[in-house]
């Protein structure tokens, strides 16, 4: 009898074991850790990083390769200038070419932000543990709507120009007499074609 419960209590205890591995397993999975994969760690320099956070996922020509695992704020009191250094985890068949060109990455128009690394040519230089590259900062959201409004008031103002009979395009959609002209020039060229040959002549 003692025998007997001894034995179902191991069976339980190995099933109960089991399912905490694949309860882990599944865990580990869902969020991303690589505690199982071989990589290394290469550091990317910025000066502005517009909001990316630790976990963001690293591409490697367009494929994801790794995460963000450190951003630390680097002041270099020689130059009076502050730097943003990504620490980043990439799998370790990656081999990121010294001239590669990174930069940060948005998915859709204000989705999420990721590390975009697009290799270079050189593979006989690469990228080694605790290597450095410098990448090429993102225009902030603010300067993109500075630049739009920009090029909404020069539409405007051309616009207005327009409007107002002002500038070649004003002149020559209200200008009678210019449009005339130019219908006159049009029409003669249509019946007598050789006088263009005539003039190309005399250009020569």
């Amino acid at each position: 009898m003692i025998f007997g419960k001894t034995k179902l209590e191991l069976k339980v205890g190995i099933f109960v074991f089991i399912g905490l591995v694949v309860l882990v397993i599944f865990i580990l999975s869902i969020g991303g850790f690589k505690t199982w994969s071989s990589g290394y760690r290469i550091n990317l320099i910025f000066n502005f990083v517009n909001g990316v956070k630790i976990g963001a996922p690293v591409r490697f020509a367009g494929v994801d390769v790794g995460e963000v695992k450190k951003i630390n704020l680097q002041f270099k009191p020689d130059q009076n200038h502050t730097s943003v250094c990504l620490e980043v985890w990439i799998r370790d068949i990656v081999r990121v070419p010294v001239d590669s060109t990174v930069w940060v990455n948005t998915l859709g128009l204000l989705g999420e932000k990721y590390v975009e690394i697009m290799p270079g040519k050189d593979y006989s230089l690469t990228l080694q543990e605790n290597g450095y590259l410098t990448g090429v900062d993102p225009l902030p959201t603010q300067e993109l709507l500075r630049k739009a409004e920009s090029i909404m008031n020069n539409v405007d103002n051309g616009i207005a120009k327009i409007v107002n009979k002002e500038g070649s395009l004003g002149r020559l959609i209200y200008d009678d007499a210019i449009y005339n002209e130019l219908e006159a020039f049009v029409a003669d060229v249509r019946k007598n074609p050789w006088k263009l040959l005539i003039k190309a002549k005399e250009k020569k």
